[in-house]
């Protein structure tokens, strides 16, 4: 569904993506793991042009979307949910609300339906009858349930997680882990997860993709990837302080 080829971006002189090459397999959860700083996050970005390259290509279902002007971006991304770091909810709005403001802006459904999804999207992710309570009234976990409830209501193919568990303890981590497995499990999205909580993450994962230096220098199905001999995901999985990642 997604395939990424020769991808260069560089910020103020530095270069962070040096040519990366990934493909993103239709129906499977791929997790992008990295030193802090080894640019996942705007790799993440540039998969539905939030950024875009210096030079190479992202296609989505044989389409690149580097080349596209904002009309046909907007389309492209209609096939996109996203799940922020820290939810991005609107504090002025209701969890509700904020589930709710996609399809008042982006679809034509009448207020009754959209209730209904966004009733039926908040019970799913098991925020039934909290919907009328604000941002600053919930826990960091209920923040990312909402957010989770946003980035699924409008059905997209494809639900981007930048950091899913950042800023929760263990315990809720791993139950938003569960989730994210209970959500994919019904929707059947492509799923691209940032993360650096491992090994958790791993459990949920289908295949695995390693950044490094600018490029992806590991990828693979999740048991073929853990098992790799490759000395800088073998460092990164120990948790080492020296050799090849520490000039990340």
């Amino acid at each position: 569904m997604i395939k990424v080829v020769d991808l260069h971006k560089t910020f103020r002189g530095q270069a962070v993506l040096k040519g990366i090459h990934l493909e993103l397999e239709t129906g499977k959860i791929t997790t992008i793991i990295g030193g802090s700083g080894s640019g996942k996050t705007v790799l993440l970005k540039h998969l539905n042009a939030l950024l875009r390259p210096d030079r190479g290509s992202v296609l989505v279902d044989g389409e690149d979307i580097t080349k596209l002007g904002d009309r046909e971006l907007n389309e492209i991304r209609r096939k996109f949910g996203v799940l922020f770091q820290g939810a991005a909810l609107l504090d002025s709005m209701t969890l509700y609300d904020n589930v709710a403001f996609p399809l008042r802006e982006k679809t034509r459904l009448t207020e009754r339906e959209i209730q209904k999804r966004a009733e039926e999207r908040l019970a799913q992710v098991g925020l039934a009858g909290m919907g009328y309570k604000y941002p600053a009234e919930v826990s960091g976990g209920m923040k990312k349930r909402a957010g989770l409830a946003r980035a699924l209501v409008m059905e997209p193919e494809i639900v981007l997680f930048d950091e899913p568990t950042t800023g929760l303890d263990p315990l809720l981590g791993r139950s938003i882990h569960q989730l994210i497995h209970k959500m994919h499990a019904t929707f059947g999205f492509t799923g691209v997860i940032v993360s650096h909580d491992i090994p958790e993450v791993f459990k949920i994962s289908d295949r695995v993709a390693m950044l490094a230096n600018g490029v992806i220098v590991e990828v693979g199905a999740t048991p073929e990837f853990l098992a790799s001999n490759n000395p800088m995901v073998r460092q990164f999985l120990q948790a080492d302080t020296e050799g090849p990642l520490a000039v990340l």
